[in-house]
């Protein structure tokens, strides 16, 4: 199907309801040209990346120069559309699990990290940066030994120091401790950075050079899902940092609870593009495979699989493009981007398994497409929160009881 005719739709199986309808005419236009380029210059070398571990950057380029985060075709004063932004990750993510996860890293976790943290003059200065990808950052939230917990255990410390004869906003920041699990932060300009300030306990964000005296990165390896993202251990040795780096509107780890209820949507959006592309993959599958002289999927067993994977998808898109509109509407609520994350995850972990399974012996092959989105789902399932953690949360809104803490 030609994704240059905008009369044509782009998700015609895995978009059963036509939640696609949503979006204008210029924005599917976009998305056509990141699905071409996704088929033509992507698609061919993801087995042989996932594979060795690394990431393609010959893509890294092109794909920035697609002009993606806020088309100038599509958006002139007002920022890109909550749904189109929805739709770009599912996009990604339809392609390749680590494609979507090293473009979310810049639009989705470090934007949100500048429009929540930052001060007006900060964003003004750095905003531009962003969409462009002249500064390219990475959030580094996660560390070592508190990933669910991080809210009461975060460790990485922050001590201001004034400099002498100066007034107190005139000095700098040392910082030490070790964030893991940072995606991207290899090739990252600046890494946002949360710390705990000594002096009063509060959480703090700065942005901190990758090549500043002090901080070393070390890529971890062996790793069964997401192999293509490289994810970084970092550790940080007083590391020092101007005052004018650091996100002033971070004050406390409520700010930062905010910048995750707006993330979290993002991976929602993720684990529904994972479960298409590993849906149309298995669908391709069977109808070209032959077994007992006849089409693998004209076997009753295997289109029941097949129908339950599309309820999942549309189930899904159901529960992304809601929570999109609502936040479109400036609702933002912890329960319903976690509800969100939770469910569309879990959702994903079947689909991806019945896609492997119809695929039979072949779907543990990279040849067959669905092998990559079955073990890189099992990341996404547990990254921006875990089942339990949001499991919690909304459990939290249903009865006004919180069971993080005893």
């Amino acid at each position: 199907m030609s994704v240059s005719v905008v009369d044509q739709r782009l998700y015609t199986v895995a978009d059963w309801y036509d939640a696609e309808a949503l979006l204008s005419t210029e924005e599917r236009q976009v998305l056509g040209r990141l699905r071409t380029f996704l088929d033509a210059e992507a698609k061919p070398l993801l087995a042989e990346y996932w594979e060795k571990g690394e990431f393609p950057e010959q893509l890294a380029r092109p794909l920035i120069d697609l002009d993606l985060m806020e088309p100038a075709d599509v958006t002139v004063e007002a920022p890109a559309r909550g749904i189109y932004q929805g739709f770009r990750i599912f996009e990604l993510a339809r392609t390749d699990a680590s494609l979507a996860t090293w473009y979310t890293a810049q639009a989705g976790l470090f934007r949100t990290a500048i429009q929540v943290g930052a001060s007006e003059a900060q964003q003004k200065e750095w905003m531009p940066k962003v969409i462009d990808f002249s500064l390219k950052g990475v959030f580094s939230l996660t560390e070592p030994e508190h990933g669910s917990d991080i809210a009461g255990g975060l460790s990485t410390t922050a001590r201001f120091e004034p400099d002498p004869g100066t007034e107190a906003d005139g000095g700098s920041w040392v910082l030490d401790g070790a964030k893991r699990w940072i995606g991207g932060a290899s090739t990252a300009d600046v890494l946002c950075v949360f710390a705990r300030d000594v002096a009063d306990g509060q959480v703090k964000a700065f942005l901190v050079d990758r090549t500043a005296a002090g901080v070393s990165l070390e890529k971890i390896h062996g790793k069964t899902s997401l192999r293509m993202m490289q994810n970084a251990h970092i550790t940080l040795d007083n590391v020092r940092v101007s005052e004018a780096m650091r996100l002033h509107n971070v004050n406390s780890f409520k700010d930062v609870a905010a910048m995750l209820r707006a993330m979290r949507s993002d991976v929602a959006w993720i684990a529904t593009g994972i479960q298409a592309g590993a849906f149309e993959a298995a669908l391709a599958y069977v109808k070209e495979r032959q077994q007992f002289g006849r089409s693998l999927g004209s076997f009753q067993l295997v289109q029941e699989k097949l129908a339950r994977m599309l309820g999942n998808i549309t189930a899904s898109l159901s529960l992304v493009v809601r929570l999109t509109e609502q936040q479109s509407w400036g609702i933002y609520r912890d329960q319903d981007s976690a509800l969100a994350k939770m469910q569309t995850s879990l959702m994903m972990r079947e689909t991806v398994a019945l896609a492997r399974e119809v695929v039979g012996g072949n779907g543990i092959t990279l040849a067959a497409d669905v092998a990559r989105f079955h073990a890189d789902a099992e990341a996404v399932y547990s990254y921006e929160g875990t089942h339990e953690i949001n499991a919690l949360i909304v459990g939290r809104a249903l009865t006004g009881d919180s069971a993080f803490t005893r």
